[in-house]
């Protein structure tokens, strides 16, 4: 049986923004990439297993943007400050690209209420010597093609995501993108300083074939973060959990379960 989901509006300190919740179990919060928020399959599957809460960031789609929006680090609060409103604890947080970013800054300065750490193909960290896709120098059809590694699964996500009921709220997801990503390009120079302050079990889920941020960005990922266990999964791209749902899916389910839940000591 599929787990329903809904979708309503939350103000957090003001910012009133769209979220999206399916299932029951623990808690599993997904942070989004800078294409945008949407019920997905494979948020359906992990719903058959956990309450899913996946909210759409300020300066997204539905969601507002409030004056006081100027950097990741301004997510990653905003976020602490939603789970506390929330009363989540033991929180398995997940997220993709650029919500990969947020919620390792999450990580770094809070994880009381967080019980693991899950990030996708992150943005964050700038590799030296390895090449890289740029998004911003592409047209919008070119850089969603550039998500996937299978031709045949992008020609169907850009169908879905390049119609013309999109177009406005595509536009505002990208002038979002760039003004949290566009200096020091997709990554904080600072962000490697802190990883160690990471003290929960940690799960690194990157496409072999990534060409946004390259698999390298999950082994310096591990490098820096105590323990963090890396999947790299075949024949897949920037976005795991669109191109390889049931892989991505099996990865987490199994990295929660085999893990234990309690803290590590630094």
């Amino acid at each position: 049986m599929a787990a329903d989901n809904s979708t309503s509006p939350i103000t957090v300190r003001g910012c009133r923004i769209r979220l999206m919740r399916g299932g029951a179990g623990d808690p599993l919060l997904f942070l989004h990439g800078a294409s945008g928020a949407s019920w997905l399959p494979f948020l359906q599957a992990l719903a058959k297993r956990f309450n899913v809460i996946a909210p759409e960031h300020p300066g997204f789609g539905e969601s507002d943007t409030p004056d006081w929006l100027d950097s990741v680090h301004d997510l990653a609060y905003f976020y602490l400050d939603l789970i506390e409103q929330l009363d989540l604890e033991r929180v398995h947080l997940v997220g993709s690209s650029l919500g990969g970013w947020v919620a390792a800054e999450l990580a770094v300065r809070s994880t009381q209420r967080i019980a693991s750490l899950t990030l996708a193909g992150a943005a964050g960290l700038f590799v030296p010597g390895v090449e890289q896709m740029d998004p911003f120098l592409r047209s919008e059809e070119q850089r969603l093609r550039d998500l996937f590694y299978d031709r045949k699964k992008a020609d169907e996500f850009v169908t879905r995501a390049t119609h013309a009921d999109y177009e406005e709220t595509a536009l505002k997801n990208h002038t979002t993108a760039a003004k949290l990503a566009w200096q020091p390009r997709s990554h904080d120079p600072h962000l490697h300083k802190w990883l160690h302050r990471i003290n929960v079990p940690t799960l690194l889920v990157w496409g072999d074939n990534d060409r946004m941020f390259p698999k390298d960005h999950a082994l310096t990922y591990a490098r820096f973060i105590p323990d963090a266990q890396v999947v790299i999964v075949p024949a897949c791209g920037h976005v795991p959990h669109i191109e390889q749902p049931a892989a991505f899916v099996a990865a987490i389910e199994n990295f929660i379960g085999a893990r234990p839940q309690a803290k590590k000591t630094a």
